[in-house]
């Protein structure tokens, strides 16, 4: 059911500095900064040839990165997103086999313009994990 990796979602708590760090030192393509209000949150992707990282700095009061951020305040890996060709397809064959999808369980949209869902960590080892429909 799940395709590629599509991105590792890391959350910081200084956006400019993490994304210098991955262009300055390591050289990587880094792209500007976006604002998801959507989903609580600022980003930053960076390309890497199989893959992306996705920089996440809280938006808002309300941001459950800001959560996470005051857990973990040196920032840490958020989540990983995997690509799926039928989102609605993938979340009821999840859902008929026990997993939880956070929210109302219907897709919003996210930060590449496609439908996305989260699914709850406990159901994934501890992970939470993303979902893009491709």
């Amino acid at each position: 059911m799940i395709g590629r990796l599509n991105h590792v979602a890391i959350a910081v708590p200084d956006l400019e500095a993490a994304a210098a760090q991955y262009r300055d030192t390591l050289g990587a393509k880094v792209n500007a900064p976006q604002d998801e209000p959507d989903h609580g949150v600022t980003v930053v992707f960076i390309e890497l040839p199989n893959t992306k990282i996705e920089l996440l700095y809280p938006l808002g009061e309300n941001s459950p990165i800001a959560g996470f951020l005051e857990k973990n305040p040196s920032g840490g890996i958020h989540h990983i997103c995997y690509e799926v060709d039928d989102i609605i397809a993938a979340r009821d064959k999840l859902q008929a086999s026990g997993a939880r999808v956070l929210g109302t369980g219907e897709p919003k949209i996210g930060a590449h313009g496609k439908p996305v869902l989260f699914l709850h960590p406990k159901d994934f080892t501890g992970t939470l994990v993303e979902l893009e429909q491709v």
